[in-house]
């Protein structure tokens, strides 16, 4: 027998009608719905209709769910997370009793889940300082099974929206390969952000790859650090002597030294 049918079956025995049960903490509507099986109670609902009863929980429980008592836990917290009802879904999941070798993994999961989603809104909200509390919580994070580069990479995304000043320090965590923070580097030059690429690029494993110099060269070049990007320029003349020479020939002109402006000049000409 089903959980919402024990129920209906308890009121019916109890000679009880729907709204006595109900009293002023559930809807009648809800019930319906929990006794034809097209809702299941969180575990203060169903703690409270047992004892409205006087009936212990596990009489309304399923027999695998009397094994495994956070069954019901997970399976409202998954529906409401679902919904995006993460406020609800964080008050259920606090139900959840451990450690359970069961269902630990997901829970951690779907809690880590709720915070991004909690965060997510609190930034929509203009509430920094919440979403940065919020994710700020270590636990949450750190060895736990299924909390993949996926999820973290989210969660320091989400980081960075809340304190942008903490970009560079972000990106040092930030999981992913260098092409792909060469293509954020790329995008944030594109965008006319030298600085952010800059610290995209200090996140880079291979900084000596000349694909990751070029940027820096660019960013350095756009930041107007000339002399930074000469050095730069200079060991990319083989890699990308068109853009490198031309570069060249305006840093040291930008930096008065026009003889080797003329250098340039004249490799550029040359094509040599």
């Amino acid at each position: 027998m089903e959980l919402g049918q024990r129920l209906k079956q308890a009121r019916l025995e109890a000679g009880m009608s729907q709204r006595q049960l109900c009293g002023d903490v559930i809807t009648r509507n809800m019930l319906s719905q929990i006794e034809n099986g097209s809702a299941r109670p969180s575990m203060d609902t169903l703690r409270y209709l047992a004892a409205q009863l006087g009936k212990p929980m596990a009489c309304f429980l399923e027999e695998e769910a009397v094994q495994l008592p956070n069954r019901p836990v997970m399976d409202r917290a998954r529906q409401l997370y679902a919904q995006g009802s993460f406020t609800e879904a964080a008050r259920v999941l606090s139900d959840y009793a451990a450690p359970d070798p069961v269902y630990d993994p997901e829970k951690h999961l779907l809690q880590a889940g709720i915070t991004l989603g909690l965060a997510r809104q609190a930034l929509d909200q203009g509430r920094h300082r919440l979403a940065r509390q919020l994710l700020e919580d270590e636990s949450l994070w750190a060895g736990k099974l299924y909390v993949d580069d996926a999820v973290k990479r989210q969660r320091l995304l989400l980081m960075y929206e809340a304190a942008p000043e903490t970009a560079g320090e972000l990106l040092l965590k930030l999981p992913g390969d260098d092409r792909e923070l060469l293509l954020r580097a790329s995008a944030a030059l594109a965008e006319g952000k030298a600085e952010r690429c800059g610290s995209i690029l200090a996140a880079v494993r291979d900084g000596s790859a000349p694909e990751c110099l070029l940027l820096r060269a660019r960013a350095a070049f756009s930041c107007k650090d000339y002399a930074e990007a000469v050095k730069l320029y200079t060991d990319l003349e083989a890699f990308a002597p068109g853009e490198a020479w031309e570069r060249l020939e305006e840093c040291y002109r930008m930096l008065e030294d026009y003889k080797m402006a003329y250098h340039y000049a004249c490799l550029r000409r040359d094509g040599r």
